[in-house]
């Protein structure tokens, strides 16, 4: 359980840490998704052939279309995150991207025909104070560039949402073959794109560029996915969100300290009701589904 804990903070601290990579990529935000994509599928497609667990090709036939659908999102979530990171501060970037859990509650009800109770509701309306404070007060602290950010990141946590909600969808797969399937998806959608729009050329890149592109492929994309599904399995969901909030915080904490981002008092406090939201909401949620399965022990 330790084990599984520590490698979980890990996890969080790797993902954490990727913006202040991005941010010294001189890649365009779509050709840094597709490196990572494509690095992080080849390396989790390794390490599947020296391990002892096979890939279930009858598994992912059988959630084929919804593992395509969650890929093209995942790739594109990726590149719209990306972008904010660009145009606005990491610490801004991450607390928006981090409205996804809000968005997927909203829409719980409609598509996974869950139940909207007043506790998140309560939460959703949190968060969306929290974006006012962000976004619609402190005119002199947000420029025209850094709403364009706000704008791709609330655009990568609507993606993001979609990849959660998808994944719902998925009946008897292992974490390791859906996550394998969507990076390749992720991959092989991404390269047209990229094609079209900014080409695939490395060329003009620097040593530390590919070295980082690199880092992000392996590090934030392989590895990390291959520890996160890997201890997942040994930990109760409500502890995996309670450890999951040590990803946005060490960003913020990273970029504060790393790259000098400073937020105001007002953007500070608006950050608290987003993410204070998602972990209330997270928390009752595994409350609840905890109380449903005590029901159905006693039952049976």
């Amino acid at each position: 359980m330790k084990k599984s804990k520590l490698g979980l903070i890990i996890t969080m601290l790797i993902w954490g840490s990727i913006g202040i990579f991005v941010r010294n990529i001189n890649s365009t935000s779509s050709q840094i998704a597709l490196v990572r994509a494509l690095v992080g599928s080849i390396f989790l497609i390794i390490f599947s052939l020296f391990s002892n667990e096979c890939i279930s090709k009858e598994n992912i036939k059988s959630n084929f279309i919804v593992l395509i659908c969650a890929g093209i999102c995942l790739g594109f979530n990726w590149i719209f995150l990306f972008q904010a990171y660009k145009y606005t501060t990491i610490s801004i970037s991450t607390i928006c991207y981090y409205i996804a859990p809000i968005i997927v509650m909203f829409l719980a009800p409609l598509l996974l025909k869950e139940k909207l109770t007043i506790i998140k509701v309560l939460c959703i309306i949190s968060a969306m104070i929290g974006m006012f404070c962000i976004v619609g007060i402190d005119k002199s602290n947000v420029g025209s560039n850094s709403i364009l950010g706000i704008l791709y990141g609330l655009g990568a946590a609507c993606l993001y949402a979609g990849v959660v909600i998808l994944n719902k969808f998925l009946k008897d797969i292992s974490g390791r073959d859906s996550s394998l399937v969507q990076l390749s998806v992720a991959a092989i959608f991404l390269i047209p794109y990229v094609l079209f729009t900014d080409k695939i050329s490395f060329a003009g890149e620097s040593y530390l560029s590919i070295v980082l592109l690199l880092v992000v492929g392996i590090v934030h994309t392989g590895v990390a996915y291959l520890i996160y599904f890997t201890v997942i399995q040994n930990l109760p969901s409500q502890t995996v969100a309670i450890y999951s909030y040590v990803d946005p915080i060490s960003a913020i904490i990273m970029s504060s300290i790393l790259l000098g981002e400073k937020m105001s008092l007002l953007q500070v406090m608006g950050g608290v009701l987003i993410i204070g939201s998602t972990f209330i909401s997270e928390i009752y949620e595994g409350k609840v589904k905890l109380k449903e399965e005590t029901v159905i022990t006693e039952e049976e």
